[in-house]
């Protein structure tokens, strides 16, 4: 069960060519356009048959799922009731309480990089999208979800120059197939601090917990203050003592390796510290070290856990089209822009060469583990793309193949949202619980595995293995909300625990998707009162 998660890949300056990992099949124009045409023609896009989303039913799944991913002690509003305590022992051999935070996927290993960029895009569906959430009644448990997650960063900060990065262990972890109540695995936690730095994890720690204290600025102003205050200690420490953390950290190699580097996630902190606070020092940071980080020299085709740099671009234009900026910055910003722009464009599949490969049923592909990471992130970039441009009263991207309107920029973010839900080839939901057809063999332990409060009757390591992960039938337990890995180029799927490149979710597939099902569901009501109105007033 040793096995790496999909994610970081190895990069190309977009000079001479993109990511070499990113797919280079070009895309028609044609196809695209059929695409947007149905998007458009559909309204509110429905499923197999054109039965129209239920986005806000999408939504309130989507938020049980973090509750699922929970470790340490559960608090009594826990709505998973098959879940139960676990961890409560994290950090004690350091001398730490690290007990909380979230199981990044189908096992028990407490992964700092992956939960901080899950944190992150929680963070950033609520400031762009919280009105929707609030109107939808989830807020309260879209602000659970984050603090969560904050709770445990603010543990594992116990120093200003030192972040508890991961505890357990990969290997020792995959060996067994237990419930994570019952687990007898290595809880050995791993540290970065001066001597042993992660640029990275603490990088994208400190954007989770600049992101987070917006989310809470008028809900808990106290405990804002609190996240602004861990977020600049961490992005000074991140900055000063540089290094990959999996330098410092071997037994992450296998499963989160930073290939990547730091680079791209020291300047992701810095924008969203610079949206926090408002200094002007952290938006000099991006724009002095644009070059020399690659921030404007980086095309790339994914933005995930591991590569930040769509998402920068993206946020740095954002502060291009409202003018948040000195003048010296403009310059550099608009270089930000073309890179951003290239991605929204390979996505769209208009640029000259190098576009994101398309599924035949119209899914973004990238890479066959895990693709739902890149669909589900893609959606959502491409999301806030259209909402800025929309602000700024910007009408069209340029692309390669010349201008591409702007509304066509969301159409296709709606396009990869209903896909998700059943609006494919299969007719098949990739959030489980959705719908009436989704997978039922989710690759999870703690899912397949009867539920502890229905039998406490202690199942060993390798006991899981021998009478729940090789059984056909479904899964004892719905990990309603998750977003599996999802299908392949072509649209296949095979619902089998043992296909976990498939079967397993993880929570920053999900985390993006909270914003986007709000938003869609205050679109579909405003339709449904209105009736369907033109893509570029929806936006």
């Amino acid at each position: 069960m040793r096995r790496r998660r999909a994610g970081g890949s190895p990069l190309a300056m977009s000079g001479v060519g993109t990511a070499s990992s990113c797919r280079r099949r070009r895309q028609q124009l044609g196809g695209a356009l059929l695409l947007v045409l149905v998007a458009l023609a559909a309204g509110v896009l429905g499923g197999a048959e054109g039965k129209a989303h239920n986005y806000e039913d999408a939504l309130q799944k989507s938020l049980l799922y973090f509750e699922a991913q929970r470790s340490g002690r559960l608090p009594h509003s826990q709505r998973v009731t098959w879940r139960h305590h676990s961890g409560l022992t994290d950090g004690l051999e350091q001398g730490v309480d690290l007990v909380g935070g979230y199981y990044d996927a189908g096992d028990h290993v407490k992964f700092g990089l992956p939960m901080a960029f899950t944190v992150t895009m929680l963070s950033w569906s609520l400031i762009e999208y919280g009105g929707d959430v609030a109107a939808a009644g989830e807020l309260g448990h879209a602000l659970e979800a984050v603090k969560w997650g904050t709770d445990y960063f603010i543990k594992a900060h116990t120093q200003p120059d030192e972040l508890w990065a991961e505890v357990g262990d990969g290997d020792t972890d995959h060996y067994c197939w237990q419930r994570p109540e019952d687990m007898t695995t290595s809880r050995q936690a791993y540290k970065v601090d001066r001597d042993h730095p992660g640029s990275d994890v603490a990088g994208e720690t400190a954007a989770a917990m600049a992101a987070a204290s917006i989310v809470f600025r008028n809900a808990n102003p106290h405990y804002a203050h609190l996240l602004l205050h861990h977020a600049q200690q961490l992005f000074e420490f991140a900055d000063k003592y540089r290094g990959k953390y999996d330098s410092s950290i071997a037994e992450v190699k296998s499963y989160y390796a930073s290939v990547s580097g730091y680079k791209d996630e020291l300047l992701w902190a810095a924008l969203w510290l610079h949206r926090a606070t408002g200094r002007a020092e952290y938006l000099d940071y991006v724009v002095d070290n644009a070059d020399s980080f690659g921030g404007t020299g980086w095309a790339i085709n994914e933005f995930s856990w591991d590569v930040k740099y769509a998402g920068v671009q993206i946020l740095a234009t954002r502060l291009l089209l409202r003018g948040e900026h000195a003048a010296r910055h403009r310059s550099t910003l608009e270089r930000y822009r073309a890179k951003a722009e290239r991605y929204v464009c390979a996505c769209l599949g208009r640029n000259a060469d190098a576009n994101v490969e398309r599924s035949p049923g119209g899914m973004l592909y990238i890479r066959q583990w895990n693709n739902m990471q890149y669909v589900t992130s893609a959606a959502f970039l491409l999301s806030a793309y259209s909402d800025y441009l929309a602000e700024a009263g910007v009408g069209a991207v340029s692309c390669g193949e010349g201008a591409v309107a702007a509304a066509e920029v969301f159409a296709l973010a709606r396009a990869q949202v209903d896909y998700v839900l059943g609006t494919n080839p299969r007719g098949v939901s990739y959030l489980v619980g959705y719908g009436p057809k989704y997978p039922n063999r989710v690759h999870h332990r703690a899912a397949s595995i009867v539920p502890y409060k229905h039998s406490k009757e202690f199942i060993g390591c390798t006991q899981g293995f021998d009478h729940w992960f090789g059984r056909r039938s479904s899964n004892p337990n719905v990990l309603v909300g998750a977003i599996v890995g999802g299908p392949d180029r072509r649209d296949r799927f095979r619902d089998n625990r043992e296909n976990y490149m498939q079967t397993e979710a993880c929570t920053y597939n999900t985390a993006p998707m909270v914003g986007m099902f709000a938003k869609l569901h205050r679109m579909a009501r405003q339709e449904r009162e209105q009736g369907p109105t033109p893509a570029a007033a929806e936006v």
